[in-house]
């Protein structure tokens, strides 16, 4: 099984990039209402670029990102815009 196919059954969930890539997710239901994306992309031969995680409220307002991928950053909170 290539990488591609990998990908589709890991995370069941893509979106084909204007560069030819791929963005693949998966969401996870928290305990509490809140929701963890996965987010992977992808170039064209299927190489991971970046990987990253969104955590969302129980509203669905996007209020952390963890970035994983090329380098650990980190919990990073998200601003609220006025």
């Amino acid at each position: 099984m290539g990488n591609r196919e990998k990908n589709e059954k890991k995370f069941g969930n893509w979106e084909v990039l204007p560069s030819g890539g791929r963005l693949y997710f998966l969401e996870v239901q928290g305990h509490h209402g809140w929701t963890a994306r996965y987010v992977k992309q992808v170039d064209t031969a299927e190489n991971t670029v970046r990987f990253f995680q969104e955590i969302r409220n129980e509203k669905g307002e996007l209020v952390e990102i963890h970035e994983k991928y090329p380098e650990d950053k980190g919990h990073r909170k998200v601003e609220e815009t006025p």
